[in-house]
């Protein structure tokens, strides 16, 4: 652990126990900065969270572990080994994908079994290999230039873009010319494989007509480094690093939430005050919720400020709905996707014209497969997600109409093949985005952050340092590198290193 007594003198207020907040407050105490976590929730992990009733286990967050790498680095910063805090268990396979004609095909990274995977498809299986081997070999260079620079440098805007890649390596190597869904269309012609490549999109809930064709880099972060499950549940991971918040000596708040980051005068802020009243005075303040909320409720800024943050719009929805059953649906693999008959109208729908989709894909995480322990013998335990806009607040959805979709999903699974699915569910838990919009302050109920779209924003999020005031740094999937697990890690370690070299050029 780095003690420069600089650092050992300046004060960092966490604002939220998100895996970004708690990334940023582990590495910030690592360089010998003093750290206090605030978070308005009873427990850590923000999105990163479980509920359990009558015996089932529900993971109500993140389901899909990867890149494990990004995580070891962070423990490895303060010491540690992840392999001391949390134990991991790779799943295969990847997923399992449904479609209504009665298709089902694995994705694994076992060459043999995706082989025999791909022979269930009409054509010749030596063809969809060799298509599949080479959108792999593209995707890995794509996933290449985005990790030597806007991964491992953290680079937040395209000034920085062209000054790390230069333009030869922006205009010829990266794929950002074409929609994502374009240059799928480019490497395979079986429509199957389109549309279980284009719903990889899923992991920033963007739609893959929208969003630039180096996002095909995702389908490399499973097939060359892994998908991955942890031990006792997803939740185990933010019990890790809680741990490791107490081995290091971080202040944690719980319960308590922000109500003002305090200006200090010019363009600094001097700290936050809570709901109670109490202020707490920082050198820096580290902010965890999302960028337009915080500047919003948080800042007061007006309107005219806002405005030029409006390319940050939210990334999509989601209406997630935990069911426990009392029967095995021997079927499923953990991870499972059952297909839209129309991919394109359902991206179409949500992301365009943010309507609740007819019959959309449908994401279903049957946990037992890999640990039994969630749920009672015999059952099931079943987190179901389909994606939907976010929050419209001109024109809200109601109540009614969430509950009308979660019917609409329910009869496609079934008619997929989970027969009787109402009949045999003994427990029901329902979160809308006007429950995730409470529950963790996200913009207008957004799970992923911002949308990657390359005409609102160069699929770029907010940058990790405030624009308007020197000290005020922002971390989690409304900033670069985005959301999910390991980008919200990644982003934490990212925005301490954007505070030491502050403190470094005004020493």
């Amino acid at each position: 652990m780095a003690n420069s007594s600089s650092q050992r003198n300046k004060s960092v207020v966490v604002i939220g126990a998100g895996l970004g907040g708690l990334s940023a407050a582990i590495s910030l105490r690592a360089e010998g900065f003093d750290v206090e976590v605030v978070e308005k929730n009873d427990r850590i992990g923000g999105k990163l969270n479980f509920r359990e009733i009558d015996g089932f286990g529900f993971d109500l967050g993140p389901s899909i572990f990867t890149l494990p790498q990004f995580f070891r680095s962070l423990f490895e910063r303060s010491g540690r080994k992840m392999d001391d805090y949390l134990e991991l268990e790779r799943v295969n396979p990847h997923w399992r994908n449904f479609f209504e004609d009665g298709t089902v095909i694995d994705l694994d990274d076992d060459s043999e079994v995706m082989r025999r995977e791909l022979a269930k498809l009409s054509g010749d299986p030596d063809h969809h290999w060799r298509q599949l081997q080479n959108f792999l070999t593209y995707a890995r260079g794509q996933y290449d230039l985005v990790n030597e620079g806007y991964f491992a440098k953290g680079l937040d805007n395209l000034r920085e873009f062209i000054c790390h890649y230069g333009f030869r390596k922006l205009l010829f190597r990266m794929d950002h010319r074409n929609s994502m869904a374009g240059s799928i269309a480019r490497h395979f012609d079986d429509d199957y494989l389109r549309r279980i490549f284009e719903y990889f999109i899923k992991y920033v809930g963007s739609s893959a007509l929208d969003s630039p064709g180096y996002m095909n880099m995702m389908p490399v972060i499973q097939f060359d480094y892994g998908l991955w499950y942890v031990k006792g549940g997803m939740y185990n991971l933010a019990r890790g690093l809680g741990r490791l918040l107490e081995d290091l000596g971080i202040r944690l708040r719980l319960g308590q939430e922000v109500s003002a980051i305090d200006r200090s005068g010019g363009r600094t802020v001097g700290g936050v005050t809570l709901e109670g009243g109490e202020q707490l005075t920082a050198d820096y303040v580290v902010c965890n919720m999302e960028v337009l909320p915080a500047y919003r409720k948080l800042l007061s800024e007006p309107p005219s400020f806002m405005k030029k943050l409006e390319r940050f719009a939210p990334a999509c929805s989601g209406l997630v709905l935990h069911l426990g059953t009392d029967r095995i649906y021997p079927e499923l693999a953990h991870h499972n996707f059952f297909y839209s008959q129309n991919q394109r109208k359902h991206f179409h729908s949500v992301f365009q014209e943010g309507k609740l989709p007819e019959d959309p894909t449908i994401y279903l995480v049957a946990p037992t497969r890999t640990d039994p322990g969630k749920a009672p013998e015999g059952c099931d335990n079943l987190k179901i997600l389909p994606h939907i806009p976010p929050i419209n607040p001109e024109s809200p959805h109601s109540m009614d109409d969430y509950i009308a979709l979660k019917e609409r999903v329910i009869d496609k699974l079934e008619r997929m093949g989970l027969t009787d699915l109402r009949k045999h569910t003994i427990v029901e838990d329902l979160l809308t985005p006007p429950d995730i919009e409470h529950l963790y302050n996200s913009n207008r109920g957004s799970i992923y952050g911002v949308v990657s779209d390359w005409k609102k924003n160069k699929a770029f999020k907010a940058p990790k340092q405030s624009s308007k005031y020197h000290n005020l740094f922002f971390t989690g999937g409304s900033v670069n590198p985005g959301g999910g697990m390991p980008m919200a890690i990644l982003c934490g370690q990212k925005v301490c290193d954007r505070v030491v070299a502050r403190e470094e050029k005004t020493r």
